[in-house]
């Protein structure tokens, strides 16, 4: 039978739900009573695990698209600019072991060969200080943009740092207020199927019955539409990525001044790595690490040795430690008859380089793109799907695995990384194809790359890869215009140390701005 596609549930809230329900109901008109029906359900009773408190610059648009404004986004979810990510003793832990992964293309990049040009005439400066004035900013704590620039606009590429509870809040309070959303707060009793296999409604503990033409699982790890109901089987990726368990925790400030971090910090360790980011009011801190090298004891004494840096062993013993338990894998499929996994439920890679809330708002923006006029064509919309989010997720577990295989650190953990047996085939081709030309555009072919060529020599270059230079030299090997773009970037760099407020006052002044705007 083919009929129409009008209705949308979402099974799950948190950010992945409301996310997801923003996104489609701002696409397609959900408060017109011509619009979409999207209804969202959700259990009191289970609370979102809240870790993902990172997001790729993707969100500002995103943020726009829903209709939420960015001074009210920083206020209501605790949000910070972030400008990338900040890797320490990945290397072999040595006292100057660290490098970046920020936010902006090398300066020049697609233009010429800027990593020919370093490699050949400034390895005296990290590969990410020298191409680009990102890792300069975030030294020195300072803000993507001034305090007059315009919301979601700046002169550095930035995403967030973010309370997800907070924003899973706001999503909810504005889907609801403005985008026409319908919110049904009960637990889901049963899954009921129509004659062709397809999920015809779902009832709730309470009675309710919820029927529509598309089910959206944002369940979380409980999966209950895609896994418990369909039995999708999860992909283990631990044979790759050997990291399942984290401790997470929120980390007060010593000062209420305290200067935020404009960017994650990742701290490799022996059996994993530590993250810290940072909010206007805390920290969020956690060590995640692979439960086959290291106990929950041992993750203990690592995270509370960190944090010990900066506070007090009484103050360390006095804070809410919680363990996370995951298993690093994706769904064979994510899309099976008229049911769709976002979110956890379609499957959790450890949190290194924040692709979670990035695969949310990606997927969710297919869906809303590409939604399916009827339900005879949606077979062909789901096959699509499918395709593009299998080759993502491919991507993402090369992306991560790159960071521990190029480490030097010779714990078993790090040895473990580097066998060939736990390297992808087609990240073990690339890695001998960039021994002899740096990685660039044609080899990501999709438009939307969940991360660019560019992404990958931050990585590379800041591990201490070398790319052999070429016996004939291409047009493309420019150097005169290399150190033209070499130039310019130390300029900027100069400019914006000299123009740009710290994240901390950038913030204060957006919070009180918008309290001066609700007194008046």
């Amino acid at each position: 039978m083919n009929k129409p596609v009008k209705k949308v549930v979402i099974v799950g809230g948190g950010t992945a739900g409301w996310l997801t329900a923003g996104i489609l109901a701002a696409e397609h008109n959900g408060a017109e009573k011509a619009g979409l029906d999207i209804t969202l359900i959700e259990s009191k009773n289970i609370k979102p695990i809240g870790v993902g408190e990172g997001t790729w610059p993707t969100m500002r648009d995103t943020l726009t698209t829903i209709g939420i404004s960015e001074f009210q986004f920083i206020q209501c979810c605790d949000a910070s600019f972030k400008q990338g990510s900040q890797f320490i003793d990945w290397v072999n832990g040595s006292e100057n072991d660290n490098f970046y992964h920020p936010f902006i293309a090398p300066h020049g990049f697609g233009q010429s060969n800027m990593v020919r040009y370093w490699q050949n005439n400034h390895t005296n400066l990290p590969f990410a200080h020298a191409v680009s004035n990102q890792p300069h900013l975030c030294e020195k704590g300072l803000a993507p943009k001034q305090i007059q620039t315009p919301e979601f606009a700046a002169v550095a590429n930035y995403g967030y740092h973010l309370n997800a509870g907070k924003f899973a809040t706001l999503l909810q309070q504005h889907c609801v207020q403005y985008l026409g959303v319908n919110h049904v707060i009960e637990d889901v009793n049963h899954i009921i199927e129509d004659k062709h296999g397809s999920i015809d409604h779902i009832t709730t503990q309470a009675g309710t019955v919820l029927s529509a033409d598309l089910f959206i699982d944002c369940s979380g790890i409980a999966a209950i539409l895609l896994g418990q109901h369909y039995k999708i089987p999860l992909k283990n990726q631990k044979h790759i990525l050997f990291n399942d368990s984290a401790l997470a925790v929120q980390v007060p400030y010593q000062k209420n001044d305290s200067a935020i971090a404009s960017h994650t910090k990742s701290t490799a360790h022996d059996a994993g790595w530590l993250w810290d980011i940072g909010l206007p009011n805390r920290r969020g801190v956690g060590c995640v690490y692979a439960s086959d090298y290291m106990s929950d004891d041992e993750a203990y004494i690592e995270l509370k040795a960190y944090i010990g840096k900066s506070h007090t062993p009484e103050q360390v013993d006095k804070l809410d430690i919680r363990k996370l338990s995951f298993t690093p894998g994706y769904r064979e499929k994510f899309w099976h008859k008229n049911c769709v996994a976002i979110g956890m439920s379609s499957g959790f890679i450890e949190p290194l380089e924040a692709s979670a809330l990035a695969l949310v708002e990606l997927s969710a923006k297919m869906i809303a793109k590409e939604l399916p006029a009827n339900t005879a064509i949606m077979p062909i919309t789901a096959e699509r799907f499918n395709q593009r989010f299998q080759y993502r997720w491919e991507r993402i577990i090369e992306f991560l695995k790159l960071h521990y295989l190029l480490s030097k650190r010779t714990s078993p953990y790090w040895q473990a990384n580097r066998e060939q047996s736990s390297i992808p085939e087609r990240l073990s081709n690339l890695l001998t194809l960039w021994q002899y030309q740096e990685p660039s555009y044609n080899d990501f072919t999709e438009i939307e790359e969940i991360f660019p060529a560019a992404s990958y020599q931050y990585i590379l270059y800041g591990m201490g890869f070398k790319t052999e230079n070429r016996q004939i030299q291409r047009r493309f090997d420019n150097d005169t215009l290399s150190e033209k773009f070499f130039n310019e970037n130390q300029q900027l760099i100069t400019q914006y140390l000299a123009g740009l407020p710290t994240n901390r006052a950038l913030i204060d002044s957006i919070i009180q701005r918008r309290l001066n705007n609700k007194v008046s």
